[in-house]
């Protein structure tokens, strides 16, 4: 004979197991739910181990309680509605009220219970990816444990062998459950607070959607052409940004669930990838970046000095990775004589806007376009159109910020003298100095 209690802390842990009957429901913990679409507070440790908790962009941690010695967490499976920036919200699925699912934070060593409430119209799973688990824990559906049928809560108990970043997702129906936003991130911190400190720790996940201007609903079976690009299934100007006190060391951890990689590109600083989703990179395997290519599937985490402030771009390098909903089709007419395509196009069309002719710059255009949609390119800053959209936000350097404020700090005071400026055009052609030879050059 053997407890339950004994069992669960053996090196053989069970497989993902079913929950059901009053009495083990009744110890299931309570599964908070969360409403709001920007950062939330971090989540420090109380007891335990120290360490700098994360903080999730447009995001939060998910709450545990004490169980003995295990860190017992419920998430909750569930159709959600996400707004990806004002104007505009998209029917997902999701954990806990929101897509992606919150942030689960634990510390190396501990023994976590994970509760798993499927509300969905399908079964599910979750699968813990990057983590060094039981094989029966790995929750992949028909292989490694039953799928979770709708209105069932399974559990999943393992303990975090190591530290470092990693995702969980489902692997059931994953084309369509992913592609309806489940997912969320996974930070486990060292047991050691002195390894690698941070003073400012974030972490997003990246997705991307097929959303056709003016609905709800995303194409689950798109596999190429993404028209909304996301971190933590928002867009910019609907992203937050990174406040950040000069001087802190910063910690930027980024995941990728899409179909494409993400070459991450942070402007006025250079930086060190310290992570990835198998583990910690060896500071002698380290060097000097300015951008970082995430592939599908993977972490990446890289360390910044923020030494350098200001207002700082921080997006994807992919240009149409940093635009909002848009045909892919339109043609180039750069060059074309907008007066005269305006009357070709009138005539089939009267109440059509002939564009393009000097580029797509945005910041002047209005025009009519469906509900719940976003303008291709938006964003104001205090010189004007930021025209930008998708996997974009600013990395914000302050000396005045407090050790936990994640406000933002509004736009950068620039020192007099540091802002590019207008100068008069030059001549047509330099002036040569009289009586002064000009240079022959042999044919």
């Amino acid at each position: 004979m053997f407890s339950r209690r004994g069992f669960l802390g053996s090196a053989a842990l069970a497989g993902a197991s079913a929950i059901s009957g009053r009495v083990q429901a009744a110890s299931i913990p309570e599964a908070p739910h969360m409403d709001k679409v920007v950062m939330q507070p971090p989540l420090h440790p109380i007891g335990g181990p120290d360490y700098r908790p994360v903080v999730t962009l447009n995001g939060w941690s998910l709450p545990f309680r004490m169980n003995g010695d295990w860190k017992e967490f419920h998430l909750v499976a569930e159709p959600v509605v996400r707004e990806f920036a004002e104007g505009m919200k998209v029917n997902l699925w999701g954990y806990n009220g929101q897509s992606p699912g919150p942030t689960i934070e634990a510390v190396e060593g501990d023994k976590v219970r994970i509760f798993v409430t499927n509300r969905l119209p399908e079964y599910t799973t979750v699968h813990w990816h990057g983590m060094i688990i039981p094989s029966g824990m790995d929750g992949v559906g028909g292989l490694t444990q039953p799928h979770i049928e709708p209105g069932k809560t399974f559990v999943y108990e393992f303990e975090m062998r190591k530290s470092g970043t990693f995702m969980y997702h489902p692997h059931s129906d994953e084309m369509v459950q992913m592609a309806m936003g489940m997912m969320g991130m996974v930070v486990v911190h060292p047991r050691d607070p002195g390894f690698r400190p941070v003073d400012r720790d974030f972490v997003f996940v990246m997705s991307t959607y097929r959303v056709d201007p003016g609905t709800y609903l995303p194409h689950v079976n798109e596999m190429t052409d993404f028209n909304m690009w996301t971190w933590n299934a928002r867009v910019f100007p609907g992203i937050d940004p990174l406040a950040v006190r000069l001087g802190d060391k910063v910690r930027v951890r980024i995941g990728n669930l899409t179909m494409t990689n993400h070459p991450i590109h942070l402007h006025g600083h250079s930086f060190a990838v310290t992570c990835t989703d198998g583990g910690w990179v060896p500071e002698s395997a380290q060097y000097p970046e300015t951008t970082t290519d995430v592939p599908v599937g993977a972490v990446r985490v890289f360390d910044v000095l923020a030494d350098n402030p200001g207002d700082w771009a921080f997006h994807c390098h992919k240009s149409h990775h940093t635009m909002n909903a848009m045909g892919h089709d339109v043609r180039n007419l750069i060059g074309v004589s907008r007066k005269d395509l305006a009357k070709a196009v009138g005539k089939l069309a009267p109440d059509a806007m002939a564009m393009g002719s000097t580029g797509m710059a945005m910041g002047n255009m209005e025009m009519p376009a469906p509900d719940n949609t976003l303008p291709m390119m938006t964003g104001t800053g205090q010189f004007g159109p930021i025209e930008m959209g998708g996997m974009f936000t600013v990395m914000k350097i302050r000396e005045d910020l407090a050790r936990d404020d994640y406000r933002d700090p509004g736009p950068y005071k620039f020192p007099q003298g540091t802002v590019a400026y207008e100068v008069e055009a030059p001549d047509a052609a330099p002036v040569r100095e009289p009586g002064k030879p000009m240079h022959k050059m042999k044919m």
